[in-house]
């Protein structure tokens, strides 16, 4: 490699070269570490593309990673120019993780960005297994056994935190932390003592709009017609005049209407910086991880506090007790088994569910239109449904309404194990 290019890596190589007090219990400085993270095995996934997904993958690029996926759904738009800087008015209508990816290769050199233009859910589990770590913007990706860094912005406020399987909270344990409603104005101000130009908006797309309906009958608001936005913006200054409020612009009236919420490039460099930083420790080593969760705001000065989360117990995603085991002989029936749930465990209609050969397969479920078609299962045994020693199975009871999944592991006195 040329001088130059060494010259650009002298920090992060000093990071992994140089023992420090503030070093992992475990960590080793090794001048073969900076090979690693630059060789093909060290593979990274971002999800999302957006003014965050954008900072991150640029951050991790310039940390001297070659190896990146980058996964986004959207095509871009001009109101995404002003913030998500790897893109380009030309770029209008094409694959943010086409051209984000595009952008990347040619200013880092080495790097190589795949993109993915699609949705998460539409990826096997296998594609997401083939990561070191996964990087993200979105709160849409359960961690498995593989490091989850997450980061999100509001304005200006925003959080960085570390999800690892079995150590950490996973997302599901702390979903009440994420407001899935926006909040609105008490009503009663709206009414009666409107003070912003906000509180004419919501009066006129409240209260207003569903009495007159300016567009025929049952047409809901769409934040994205102009006429409908122009409608209400127009009736919103006709009640700001009357109570000597300011008036509203298109603009304004389009942000309330569609909920957006400003978005701040320098609070998702902060962010991007501390979630590319967690991932650089999470694959090196180097330095302990996040513990666990980091809130950030720069409303009033610059706070940075970090929070150790708590796992839940009762979480349907992580908190499942270790699974109870069940032994049997290879040539017992499944019927047999069923008969030892409902005698020893409680259960009235137990449905059964089994990882068998890779795939999920539904053994015997007590519901009406599926029993009839399993009903051969009850007399096969467990060795011809494919059942091994340490098979795991997911039981519900039909029975029980709401009743979280129990699971079992077999343990066959006779058998092979899986």
């Amino acid at each position: 490699s040329s001088p130059g290019t060494d010259n650009r890596w002298r920090h992060v190589r000093r990071l992994l070269e140089r023992a420090g007090p503030l070093g992992g219990p475990e960590f080793e400085p090794d001048p073969e570490l900076f090979s690693a993270i630059r060789s093909d095995l060290v593979q990274i996934l971002v999800v999302g593309a957006g003014g965050l997904g954008c900072e991150m993958l640029k951050d991790l690029a310039l940390s001297g990673f070659v190896n990146l996926h980058l996964i986004d759904m959207d095509t871009i738009d001009l109101s995404n120019l002003n913030r998500q800087f790897l893109f380009r008015p030309k770029d209008i209508g094409r694959p943010k993780a086409v051209v984000a990816a595009e952008f990347v290769e040619r200013r880092v050199s080495g790097c190589r960005v795949t993109p993915h233009f699609g949705k998460l859910e539409d990826k096997p589990l296998e594609f997401y297994k083939q990561f070191m770590c996964i990087v993200c913007g979105l709160d849409s990706v359960q961690a498995s056994v593989i490091p989850l860094i997450d980061g999100g912005t509001q304005g200006f406020q925003g959080h960085c935190r570390v999800v690892r399987a079995h150590a950490t909270p996973c997302l599901e344990c702390t979903a009440d932390l994420y407001s899935s409603t926006q909040q609105g104005f008490p009503l009663c101000t709206l009414a009666h003592t409107p003070r912003l130009p906000e509180h004419c908006i919501e009066f006129a797309r409240i209260m207003q709009w569903p009495q007159e309906w300016p567009f025929g009958e049952e047409v809901p608001v769409d934040g994205d017609d102009p006429h409908h936005v122009d409608w209400i913006r127009t009736e919103a200054c006709k009640r700001a005049r009357q109570f000597g409020i300011r008036e509203p612009d298109f603009r304004l009236t389009q942000g309330v209407v569609k909920h957006i919420i400003p978005a701040v490039a320098s609070t998702n460099a902060v962010i991007s910086a501390q979630c590319v930083t967690e991932v650089f420790k999470a694959i090196t080593g180097c330095y302990p991880l996040l513990n666990n969760f980091a809130n950030f705001s720069d409303i009033e000065g610059v706070a940075v506090n970090v929070v150790p989360l708590e796992r839940n117990p009762q979480c349907d995603v992580c908190g499942q007790p270790p699974p109870k085991p069940l032994t049997f002989n290879s040539r017992d029936s499944l019927q047999t088994v069923i008969n030892q749930l409902k005698s020893e465990h409680g259960m009235t209609r137990p449905s059964l569910t089994a990882c068998v050969e890779g795939r999920d397969v539904t053994l015997y479920m007590d519901l009406s239109f599926l029993r009839d078609q399993l009903a051969d299962n009850l007399d096969k045994s467990l060795a011809e449904l494919g059942l091994l020693s340490n098979t795991v199975l997911n039981v519900t009871d039909s029975a029980q309404s709401g009743m979280k999944p129990v699971t079992f592991v077999l343990n066959l006195e006779d058998g092979m194990e899986t």
